[in-house]
């Protein structure tokens, strides 16, 4: 296994790479998902992260937009990069912040379709199970949320990982109380999530490959890189030619292209509270396409042969818009 081979920068997580060689030997696949693309062979989504705060902090106005560009661009689905409920999740699933934050925010028409969702660190200071009970998607249909999954589309796969387990700083936090309950040991559950990663983007077929994270990769917002994905899970998405890393954590809007890989690096975590100023890095790299510290969201198109992404402020103008193409066979 490659990523097995990264040198890892700290004792910590040589220790954890360590554990993940001897725990990895069978793993289950993760849970897999079928979406159909429109019938002109077509996908659009959006991309929202860091949200649920009652309709707080422009979370309202964020949601107006997300309606009118969901309307216009007919999506399929959408996507959260985690941070569903602050600050410290659910409590369970008749807590009334579900609602709240959610079904009575997400109101408009273009936004009644499939919302695929993964955990971030404030969800896990709640009740986790809450979040992945069919129970709440009887409140709201709409509601999709486990670990880590699979949604696989005629020409896209997109895998979500659950990122929060990798960040070691969590499970040494005294201020915070987190819910770690299927989740330990921790080093044989990333060792599997890892496992099952590599396995399934190396037999995808997809002509897209996207992995969805909570946390960052790459990031020059306050947070920043995540140095345990760097070390972890950043081989396995360069080993297997993905082509988007799609983020939230980080409280803005942003756009890196990898310097030695195809990987474009999407963050998208401006659903409501955001500080202007919020960065560790007034210069970042050569990589940086667009950075924005404000709220907003993201919508990505696709076609076999093309990608469009664009990125929307509070107001829904459109702050910046990237394409990228791809060559095309058709079956005879």
């Amino acid at each position: 296994m490659p990523f097995f081979n990264y040198r890892a920068r700290t004792t910590s997580l040589n220790l954890l790479v360590l554990a993940c060689i001897y725990f990895v030997h069978s793993f289950a696949e993760p849970p897999r998902f079928e979406h159909l693309t429109k019938g002109d062979g077509s996908l659009s989504f959006l991309v929202i992260g860091d949200w649920g705060r009652r309709g707080f902090y422009n979370q309202t106005l964020v949601a107006y937009q997300m309606g009118k560009v969901a309307e216009k661009l007919n999506i399929d689905f959408v996507i959260s990069t985690g941070d569903n409920f602050y600050d410290n999740g659910l409590e369970g699933v008749d807590d009334p912040t579900f609602e709240d934050s959610f079904t009575k925010i997400y109101t408009a028409k273009g936004l009644q379709k499939q919302w695929y969702s993964i955990l971030g660190n404030h969800d896990y200071r709640g009740n986790v199970e809450a979040q992945l009970s069919p129970s709440i998607s009887m409140i709201d249909a709409r509601w999709l949320c486990r670990r880590s999954f699979l949604v696989n589309t005629e020409m896209a796969d997109i895998f979500f990982v659950d990122t929060t387990p990798f960040v070691e700083k969590y499970f040494a936090d005294d201020e915070h109380n987190y819910n770690w309950q299927g989740v330990l040991p921790r080093r044989k559950y990333i060792a599997e999530t890892l496992e099952a990663l590599e396995s399934g983007l190396r037999d995808s077929s997809a002509k897209w490959k996207m992995v969805v994270g909570h946390h960052a990769i790459r990031s020059a917002g306050f947070h920043g890189e995540t140095e345990e994905l760097i070390q972890l899970l950043l081989p396995i998405l360069k080993a297997n030619n993905v082509d988007f890393y799609m983020n939230g954590h980080d409280h803005c809007l942003e756009h890196i292209s990898s310097l030695d890989s195809p990987i474009q690096y999407l963050t998208s975590g401006g659903g409501s509270k955001a500080w202007r100023g919020d960065t560790k890095h007034e210069h970042y790299h050569d990589g940086m396409k667009f950075f924005y510290d404000g709220q907003g969201f993201m919508s990505v198109e696709l076609t076999q042969a093309e990608a469009q992404i664009m990125f929307y402020n509070v107001y829904g103008d459109v702050l910046h818009r990237w394409k990228t193409s791809k060559e095309f066979h058709s079956a005879v």
